[in-house]
């Protein structure tokens, strides 16, 4: 799963071909790419305001592949988890925020029923490490690209 970040890289119009070499070898391995739809929402959101079209173009054709959409279990889950890190003293996001982290963290538990594990790459390892559990996995966007000796 692409956090809002890698997101962002992987649907830049002059890709670095470091990434490119990484999204060769992940088909290569039969690993699967995800959108969660909220990273897709966040960096739309930001595409559209700087009125990035290329980038937007890159993303739907991605999107209408890879995408995890946000459902009423989704937002349950979310619910769940945004109570048990603010429980714990650790929220993610301020009390009134919608709180992007916990819908992924939410998404990607949901996605354990497809999938025997799921890696969630991301730039925000401080908050979506607290969702790493059995089966879920957080590994750092560089680091990522690093494992793949890029």
């Amino acid at each position: 799963m692409l956090d809002t970040h890698p997101l962002s890289q992987v649907t830049h119009p002059k890709v670095d071909p470091r990434i490119q070499i990484w999204l060769q070898s992940l088909r290569k391995d039969q690993i699967t790419i995800r959108i969660p739809e909220i990273a897709d929402c966040e960096l739309r959101r930001e595409l559209l305001r700087q009125r990035k079209h290329k980038s937007i173009d890159r993303l739907n054709k991605l999107s209408q592949i890879y995408l995890i959409p946000i459902t009423p279990e989704t937002m349950q889950k979310a619910a769940e988890l945004w109570a048990w890190v603010r429980n714990q003293g650790k929220p993610t996001a301020s009390k009134d925020s919608l709180d992007g982290d916990v819908i992924l963290a939410a998404q990607a538990i949901i996605q354990l029923r497809s999938f025997k594990e799921v890696i969630i790459v991301t730039t925000n390892l401080k908050h979506i490490l607290r969702f790493e559990h059995e089966g879920i996995f957080v590994k750092d966007w560089q680091k990522t690209l690093n494992d793949f000796n890029i």
